[in-house]
Formats: C-alpha cells, structure tokens, sequence
C-alpha cells in the first residue's frame, strides 16, 4: 500500500492563486468555479491543492506547507525568475512575494513564498545532518547579525529587528558585516513602508569596497539587495 499526501490550502481568488502558481511554473492538473472555487497545481512530486472560501482575508491567513527539494537554489532562480516575468519586479513585501535565500541555523538552505492567498509556501534543502539549531553567537557583530535576521526575516518584527541593526550600525563593524547588516537593514525599512530610508542604505553599501572572497560569502545578500531595488 502506498500513500500520498496533499495540501488544501485556503484563498480567496482561485484565478489569482492559479495565475500565481502557473507563472512560477506549476502545471494546473484540475481547475473548477462551481459549485465552489478549488484548484490543484503540480510542480514535480509537488501537489498543491487550493480552496476559495467566501469572505476570506489573505493578509489573515495562516495556512502554510513546507517543500523539501535536492535543488533549493534552482527552483529559487526559478520561482524568482516567474514573478519577475509575471510582474516586472521581484515582489519582496506584501502578497504576493518571495523572500531571501538563505542557509539557516538548523541545517537548512530555505527561502519563503508567500502567495496571493497568504499561504506561508516555505521551500528548504537540508544542507547538514543535524537538524537542531546552532548556538547563538557570542561574538558582538555575529550575535546581533543573528538576532536581527531571526526577529526579521522568521517572527517578521521588523521594528525590533531595526533597532537591533540600528545600534550595531552606529558601531565600528568591519565591511562584509556592515554590508550585510545594511542590506538587511533596508530590507526592514521597505517591509515598514519607509522606501527612501531604505535607498539610501543600500547606496551605502554600494559605497563599501568588498573583496572577491567577501562577495562570494555575501552572495545571499547582494542579490536580496538587487530585488530590494527592483521596484
């Protein structure tokens, strides 16, 4: 016997969320307006199945999947590349969006969608044994880098996160750390509606001289900087 398992996730517009899925690349395997919404999407071994419920908020939704992939950075380039061509822009705040790709603290490379029905799609690849989280840094830069990213990007607390970046930017940080810790910075003025604050942060780290290595260790963050200025 065999089994498989798929999710029925909420929304309230089948052909927003159909149109979403497609553009992203998931093939549309059933579609149905009567006598209510639903919808199933397929990418691969990935099935995902969506229910138009009447009066339903998306900005209020709690539903979510996690997706557990061999190529998290492709199906990124992918996805990312979808809604660039879908809308002209990465969306990174708001619904629909995607966010940055980044390796965890328990072992996994993930990023997170968020699509127009509010459903949380999160999309990893386990990249260690251990599952269970690291410690938190003792180290002043690396612990408040740590902080700001967990209250940020996971509990989405953009003002708590904000100050915490505040405070270690008013330091002296050495150039990789401060870039990092500016581009995370303006991701949080742009999630609080404050565009220009966030312009002129990424300015400034364009203005810091990196070498090739420390480039190469950013390259998570240089290109979430790109899609913050794709507007």
């Amino acid at each position: 016997m065999s089994e498989k398992l798929a999710a029925i996730l909420p929304c309230g517009s089948i052909s927003e969320t159909v149109d979403f899925y497609k553009a992203i690349g998931f093939e549309v395997t059933f579609l149905q307006e009567r006598p209510y919404g639903y919808a199933v999407v397929q990418h691969g071994e990935v099935e995902l199945q969506f229910m138009a419920i009447k009066g339903f908020v998306p900005a209020e939704s709690y539903g979510a999947c996690y997706i557990t992939t061999d190529d998290v950075d492709g199906l990124y380039a992918k996805f990312r590349g979808g809604l660039k061509g879908e809308l002209g822009k990465i969306p990174t705040r708001g619904l629909p969006r995607i966010g940055p790709l980044k390796d965890t603290t328990y072992g996994v490379r993930q990023f997170i969608m968020a699509d127009p029905g509010g459903n949380s799609i999160r999309i990893g690849q386990p990249i260690s044994d251990d599952g269970h989280h690291s410690p938190v840094p003792k180290e002043r830069v690396a612990k408040a880098l740590h902080m700001a990213s967990l209250l940020g990007d996971s509990k989405e607390d953009y003002p708590a996160a904000a100050k915490i970046l505040d405070r270690l930017l008013s330091t002296d940080v050495p150039a990789a750390a401060r870039v990092k810790a500016l581009i995370l910075r303006a991701a949080m003025a742009a999630h609080l509606d404050d565009t220009p604050l966030a312009a002129r942060l990424l300015s400034e780290a364009d203005q810091i001289p990196l070498s090739a290595s420390d480039r190469a260790s950013l390259a998570d963050d240089l290109l979430r900087a790109e899609d913050l200025r794709d507007k």
